[in-house]
């Protein structure tokens, strides 16, 4: 087991095109963190980095106090799963588990053990025998971990592993991901753009945006505290409801919408109100109005999308606005619904800066 810290690491490719940023963090012995954000954003640099399949421009890499820069992958005793499963097509599932432990030059009645023991934790038991090309995509995925498993790593190491994967068997395959992860209490770093693998998964997020951390803290800090309108974007699913404002004369306003509640905010700067689907609710006292555009039914409830009438135009565009609501609740087309929220629940940003103000 180890912690891992990056000081100041950074990633500069030849033709200039910075990819990471100087990034600060330390992960704890037996932590599970999750790096998501967009597709180019650095992430899976930031992993590689750590792996030692990508060089480091500047900064420092430790691993159980030991500084790893210049260490090759084999020697950092790191185990990586990929998204695209990376197994040797000619070798059976326990070739392919015991590889590894072949070129360490254990003994086969210890190879043997831990392969057995490790397929059977997975349930790839009666696999063994079989070559990838004869495995489903969950069953393979289940050898790709095996694999790493079995070596004993002090850090797993996940680059969107989920991927390749259908709806159903990923959720399963993340349930199976966390419980072993907590079984072992192995150090793991987890690449993904999913936010709901994010926010399921993590014991900590590390928001990444541009090869810089913007927020690192628990998912629903993250989804409660929000540092910048960059984090509260990304973090939630429905997406936060984001409507461009003003505040002026002691109140919040944009276009003919006039919201009271609001104090201390910054005149003459185009601000961004964040709003939660789930912290509005539909109310005869409304604060505003949306048009219907279409009901989504989940089940346990409905998400009803809309332009809020009467808001600030949104880069040129309606604004647009996702309502959260009980599945009884069924509004119809082009209806109107008059809606309030409680100003403690709500989000103000700069736009310019995306810096959250309160």
């Amino acid at each position: 087991m180890a912690g891992v810290e990056l000081s100041g690491v950074k990633k500069v490719y030849p033709n200039g095109a910075e990819a990471v940023r100087g990034v600060d963090m330390k992960i704890d012995d037996g932590e599970f963190i999750v790096f998501v954000g967009p597709s180019g954003c650095g992430k899976s640099t930031l992993l590689r980095m750590v792996a030692g399949l990508e060089s480091i421009t500047g900064g420092d890499i430790n691993i159980d106090d030991r500084v790893i820069n210049d260490v090759s992958p084999s020697e950092r005793d790191v185990a990586m799963v990929f998204q695209n499963y990376a197994l040797y097509p000619h070798m059976t599932v326990r070739g392919n588990m015991s590889y590894g432990l072949k070129n360490r030059g254990l003994p086969k009645e210890e190879i043997n053990k831990k392969v057995t023991e490790t397929a059977t934790m997975l349930r790839i038991v009666d696999f063994l025998d079989r070559q990838p090309n004869q495995l489903s995509g969950g069953q393979r995925q289940r050898v790709a971990m095996g694999r790493a498993i079995v070596r004993e790593p002090k850090v797993f190491l996940f680059d969107e592993p989920l991927s390749n994967l259908d709806a159903k068997l990923r959720v399963q395959m993340r349930i199976e991901i966390k419980r072993l992860q907590r079984r072992m209490g192995v150090t793991s770093i987890y690449v993904t753009h999913d936010q709901t693998e994010a926010m399921t998964l993590a014991d900590r997020l590390a928001v990444i945006n541009d090869g810089r951390i913007e927020q690192m803290g628990a998912p629903i800090e993250l989804y409660n505290n929000p540092a910048t309108l960059f984090v509260a974007s990304f973090i939630g699913s429905p997406q936060i409801n984001l409507i461009p404002a003003r505040f002026e004369g002691g109140k919040l306003v944009s276009g003919s919408i006039q919201l009271d509640g609001f104090e201390n905010l910054p005149e003459n700067k185009d601000l961004v109100l964040g709003v939660r689907p789930d912290a509005l609710s539909q109310n005869s006292d409304s604060r505003f109005e949306m048009r219907v555009d279409l009901v989504e039914q989940h089940g346990a409830d409905n998400l009803i999308y809309g332009v809020l009438k009467g808001a600030a135009a949104t880069e040129g565009d309606e604004t647009e606005i996702c309502l959260k609501v009980d599945q009884q609740i069924l509004p119809d087309i082009d209806s109107n619904l008059g809606l309030s929220f409680d100003t403690s629940r709500t989000m103000v940003f700069e736009k310019d800066t995306g810096a959250r103000i309160v």
